[in-house]
């Protein structure tokens, strides 16, 4: 099995960087990411309503495990403004092996146990 099968990167969109930056750290802060890349400028396209419309929005990059997809899924519909946000995750093809072992580390059990204690 190769060392990255687990791996996933979450994409989600937010309306404005406030509402990127409250969920990144929260993210992080409950160990459900180990890094949460804040990309701003991005220019969505989309169907909403049987109507196309078009948005700035700010795009996060959530590096975790695919075990840790449902959680992410549930803080990000808990705290996101959009009625339906973008949840999607995707697989990681390849990853050096060093970058893998910091990312499981940084996400493991014990550390969401002591996050979820504080939050």
């Amino acid at each position: 099995m190769p060392e990255h099968d687990d791996l996933v990167e979450v994409h989600v969109t937010t309306p404005d960087r406030d509402v990127a930056m409250r969920l990144a750290r929260l993210l992080v802060d409950r160990s459900l990411a180990a890094c949460v890349q804040v990309v701003p400028g991005v220019t969505s396209v989309f169907v909403w309503d049987g109507a196309v419309e078009e948005d700035e929005e700010q795009l996060l990059l959530v590096k975790s495990t695919a075990d840790l997809v449902g959680p992410i899924r549930e803080l990000v519909h808990a705290e996101h403004p959009y009625d339906t946000p973008e949840v999607l995750a995707v697989a990681v093809a390849d990853c050096d092996p060093r970058y893998a072992v910091w990312l499981r580390e940084t996400v493991r059990t014990d550390r969401r146990d002591v996050a979820a204690k504080d939050a």
